[in-house]
């Protein structure tokens, strides 16, 4: 397997750290708004390199974070006139509603920053204490100047280097490139108590101590959005090995944009669509499609267009693996009712057979190599095309064969087309996760869902309003349709369908 690896930039051999074992941080949202598509993206990407290494038979540590403490989310607390906790609950919440539908692996670790400040504050010290940080009343910066492979990441030279996003200009700095690890507390401001007085982590800090809390000062891959590599991934890079002395990641991955008529999808510019005002034109499974289209390195240019044109080939598979399904059913139908004969090898049937079994070995050769070359969705795709598009054919025979032949040799047909089948749906759903079931049926059950939710929310407020007329109305009408709802002592609400 080979990845491209920003460092080097260039394709380079996977080799795991350790035999058998693959550990992966990716940076996760800052949670102060609802997620767009454009930070949809390395969601699916990652997710993808995460359930391939686990189909090669690897033990996959995968991390991503959440960023809970930052000015964005500060500044849209002032805004709404609530507590950083609030808006920080309310969109991990909301994160969660969204990526449920683009079937995101469950077994993800999801460290928020606020339970890591222990685990910040330490390696702050420990940068202090090697000579790279310094502190000036109550702010800590590192030292850009003292770490000689600054700009490595990024390809780029100290002294040419402008101020990236987020890097601060504040006079007390020794220098400009300067950046923050610890900042003083402002009024208005979340704070915890730490050696250099009441204050708060920086951005970049948070990062390095959480893939180092669950991934060890070494780990092999660690990815984000191409945006973040300077100068977030670049500052992690320095923190961490300056702290501990470890080579941090071995690989660096990262996603290119979700354009918009060429431009760059962002909330700053404003050319954005959220991942839930598109989930509600589309499923889940047809964003994923649309996203795993393109080579995870090249730009996309979001259209509906295109989302209805990817809509429609979803549709088409899950067509032909529905009719696989059938005619599979119908087979093992014969092989239950009938006393079935062996089949000669000189069979022209058989013969087709074999030559199919070839193909299907073949396909899933080419998929392998296709994910293999730097996680080529577009090549392993295509390998699923022309594999349903070879099983589309092999129907089509066995369709037409008299029912006589066909029940004489339903077993071994039976056989090769499940191992076909079954090879086709672990490569579409376990490792591009891309589900194939009824749009509109997983549509409907994802609207009924959030429409309990929402019931429930009504009543539960109705209740703590001592409104119980409303609550008593709200259950039995849930009733009257075949709902069961019983409030726990926890303050909570359960439903069954009767």
């Amino acid at each position: 397997m080979r990845l491209y690896n920003t460092m080097s930039n260039k394709l380079e051999e996977f080799e795991p750290i350790e035999e058998g074992k693959v550990k992966m941080y990716v940076c996760g949202p800052t949670v102060y708004n609802y997620i767009h598509l454009g930070n949809a993206r390395p969601i699916v990407v990652f997710d993808i390199l995460a359930r391939y290494f686990k189909y090669r038979g690897y033990d996959v540590t995968y991390v991503q974070n959440f960023t809970d403490v930052d000015d964005k989310i500060i500044k849209r607390a002032n805004e709404e006139k609530v507590s950083p906790e609030k808006i920080t609950e309310k969109y991990i919440q909301s994160f969660f509603e969204d990526t449920e539908p683009l079937n995101v692996l469950k077994d993800i670790k999801r460290p928020r920053v606020t339970e890591n400040i222990n685990e910040i504050i330490e390696i702050t010290e420990k940068l202090i204490e090697n000579g790279y940080a310094y502190e000036i009343d109550g702010n800590v910066f590192f030292d850009v100047k003292k770490y000689n492979d600054y700009g490595k990441l990024s390809n780029q030279k100290i002294s040419e280097l402008e101020i990236g996003a987020r890097v601060d200009i504040m006079e007390i700095k020794n220098n400009p490139l300067d950046f923050a690890l610890w900042k003083k507390k402002k009024d208005g401001e979340p704070y915890w108590d730490s050696p250099w007085g009441e204050g708060r982590p920086g951005w970049h800090i948070e990062c390095s101590a959480m893939s180092r809390k669950y991934l060890g000062d070494t780990f092999d891959i660690h990815g984000g959005g191409q945006d973040l590599i300077f100068p977030h991934h670049e500052n992690e890079i320095a923190q961490s090995k300056c702290a501990y002395h470890g080579h941090f990641a071995k690989y660096w991955l990262h996603n290119g944009f979700v354009q918009i008529d060429g431009d760059k999808m962002s909330k700053s510019m404003g050319n954005f669509f959220l991942l839930r005002e598109i989930l509600g034109k589309f499923s889940g499974n047809v964003v994923r499609l649309f996203i795993l289209s393109t080579h995870y390195r090249k730009p996309i240019n979001f259209s509906f267009e295109d989302m209805e044109n990817t809509r429609k080939t979803l549709k088409n598979m899950i067509s032909s693996l529905k009719r696989f399904e059938a005619v599979l059913k119908n087979l093992q139908s014969l092989i239950n009712h009938n006393n079935l004969k062996k089949i000669e090898r000189t069979d022209e049937l058989y013969k087709f057979i074999e030559e199919f079994k070839e193909k299907s070995d073949d396909f899933n050769n080419k998929f392998i190599r296709a994910m293999d070359e730097d996680l080529n969705t577009p090549q392993a795709l295509s390998t699923i095309f022309d594999q349903i598009r070879e099983m589309n054919k092999f129907s089509d025979i066995i369709e037409k064969i008299s029912d006589k032949e066909k029940s004489e040799k339903s077993e071994l047909l039976s056989e090769v087309l499940n191992l076909s089948y079954k090879s086709l749906k672990i490569k579409i759903e376990d490792v591009l996760g891309v589900l194939m079931i009824n749009e509109e049926k997983a549509s409907n059950s994802e609207l009924s869902e959030k429409l309990m939710k929402l019931l429930l929310k009504i009543r539960s407020d109705a209740r703590k309003n001592k409104n119980f007329e409303l609550s008593d109305e709200i259950r039995d009408g849930l009733r009257k349709i075949g709902v069961e709802i019983k409030d726990n002592k926890d303050g909570t609400t359960d439903y069954t369908l009767v």
